[in-house]
């Protein structure tokens, strides 16, 4: 069991400290350009990753509310960075899928964040840089975890 006294205290403030500062790093990435909110360029990656989603799955995926994905969605396809094709296992259904635009937008994403990143801790030494990396990564497996298993939780958010 972790000390519940003062270390908690802080990790609590750090972690909505950071919520904080990413969200003002998002305008550092320059994503104004690409047609979409940050939210709806967000998309890109899992549908890069997983492949053609429809709109539903990606929701359960990304732990929203459908009609939220779904508005982000359009801005994707209206921007050219995804398009829209039939569902092979049901016609009537359409999934979203990259397009090359949108694979070029992921890049560039990934790399305007990696560059930030460096910057932030270029003063680190190499180890420490592991260290946090390894603590956050098991940081985040408890929290997704704890989700997973609370029936506070609602199912949307669990994924």
């Amino acid at each position: 069991m972790p000390d519940t006294g003062d270390s908690i205290g802080r990790l609590a403030d750090e972690v909505l400290r950071f919520v904080r500062l990413g969200a003002r790093a998002k305008s550092m990435l320059n994503t104004a350009d690409l047609g979409a909110e940050f939210s709806a360029l967000m998309l890109l990656f899992p549908l890069r990753h997983h492949g053609p989603l429809r709109v539903t799955d990606l929701a359960d995926l990304k732990g929203a509310d459908p009609s939220t994905i779904s508005r982000q969605a359009a801005q994707l396809v209206k921007a050219g960075l995804a398009r829209r094709e039939a569902d092979p296992a049901d016609g009537r259904a359409s999934r979203l899928a990259v397009t090359e635009s949108g694979m070029a937008a992921c890049t560039r994403l990934h790399e305007a964040r990696q560059v930030m990143l460096c910057r932030a801790l270029n003063d680190w030494p190499a180890e420490r840089v592991h260290a946090f990396t390894d603590l956050f990564q098991e940081f985040n497996s408890s929290v997704e975890a704890l989700m997973r298993n609370d029936p506070a939780v609602p199912a949307r958010e669990k994924a």
